[in-house]
């Protein structure tokens, strides 16, 4: 493989540009402070994870026993026994959801999707593409599910079979959905456990609650059917990556036998990175749970801290129990231009994931944002 000496100094050029920029994403809920290079030997090799990492497959090249490993481990963080789950590991959050949303429809055909305006504009996307019956709930003004219109909305239509999609950390708010006072209701509603499925959508806060000492419910254990977890977010990859899991007996119904690879396939894509699996069991075999928790508390501790500034400065920002996500007030073009902050209307947001070693670039922001507020009677408001 050869390029011509242009392509080559384009590519010198991106090099310098990542390297200038490689910690930019203060309002995006990536985690850049990687390092895999003692994997860059394997990137030789083309290594396809084909259908289920539980079965044999005839493409020898593949990391199924370490993506088992990744899977094993996630069972265990999210409370459900190991041979009663099945999952695998993802291109990213989006087909996690879908994976989960596609179980359900499996499980209910004739089922309704509920799901909060807040949720990740993604799954109106799998709506879509699934074509599962769907309806969208208010949320409330910190972000979380209107548990009062989900309630009205599955009882108007008459649901038998709601699905319901749980925000385990709102992409813009860091809202989580209270599924234990969901679970609750829908039994006080007559419907009973095996008639609905609930889903926790939990990309980001997926490697933060596990790890903090009061954590809302969100697992398994909690009632939970399935979960998607970003590996790009709180763990960190040079490409987006997610795991999903599921209960296994629910994960039979979809189960398709392939004879072209001479394996059983139950993911979305078939064919699948055997990369991503290596590099999550590589991020989650350096650390030890203790260290995880150091991880989580620092990352805590600068969004706190974020808050702290910008309320010092008579800014009106927040943020959730157990949330790394701050927001506060959308501020001018310029500066969120400059910042790579996430706006959505009137609201901001940035997220202190776990490269924010130090204070310097929140500080940079809050900053400018502070310079760029409007004064008035000598305070900013």
């Amino acid at each position: 493989m050869s390029l011509s000496l242009a392509d080559r100094d384009r590519l010198d050029a991106f090099w310098r540009f990542c390297l200038d920029n490689q910690y930019f994403n203060i309002g995006y809920p990536e985690s850049a402070d990687f390092d895999y290079g003692y994997l860059q030997r394997f990137m030789q090799f083309s290594i396809n994870n084909c259908g289920d990492w539980g079965a044999e497959c005839n493409y020898l090249l593949n990391t199924f026993e370490f993506e088992k490993d990744v899977m094993q481990y996630f069972a265990g963080l999210f409370h459900i026994p190991f041979a009663q789950s099945w999952g695998y590991v993802t291109g990213g959050g989006t087909e996690g959801n879908m994976f989960a949303c596609y179980l359900a429809r499996e499980l209910f055909p004739t089922g309704t999707l509920f799901y909060s305006r807040d949720t990740h504009y993604s799954v109106a996307k799998i709506v879509r593409l699934l074509r599962i019956k769907s309806c969208v709930v208010d949320a409330l003004p910190g972000g979380e599910i209107d548990e009062d219109d989900l309630m009205r909305k599955i009882a108007a239509q008459q649901v038998r079979h709601p699905i319901v999609f749980a925000n385990i950390g709102t992409t813009l708010r860091g809202a989580v959905d209270n599924i234990a006072s969901i679970q609750q209701r829908l039994a006080l509603a007559g419907i009973s456990r095996q008639d609905y499925y609930l889903h926790a959508d939990a990309a980001l806060s997926g490697m933060i609650l596990p790890f903090v000492e009061r954590p809302q419910p969100f697992n398994f254990a909690d009632g939970i059917d399935s979960i998607a977890v970003s590996g790009h977010k709180m763990i960190g990859t040079p490409h987006p990556c997610g795991v999903v899991l599921a209960k296994r007996e629910h994960v039979e119904r979809i189960s398709v036998d392939v004879d072209y690879i001479s394996a059983p396939d139950r993911t979305i894509t078939g064919s699948r990175s055997g990369h991503a699996p290596l590099m999550l069991w590589a991020a989650l075999r350096s650390r030890s749970f203790a260290e995880w928790q150091q991880r989580t508390r620092r990352c805590l501790n600068m969004a706190q801290y974020a808050v702290d500034r910008f309320r010092e400065a008579g800014i009106n920002a927040w943020r959730h129990e157990n949330s790394i996500t701050v927001v506060f007030p959308s501020p001018p073009p310029a500066v969120w231009k400059k910042h790579c902050v996430a706006t959505s209307g009137n609201t901001a947001h940035l997220v202190a994931t776990g490269h924010h070693r130090d204070s310097r670039r929140i500080d940079a922001l809050i900053d400018d944002v502070i310079a760029s507020a409007p004064v008035s009677g000598g305070s900013v408001t």
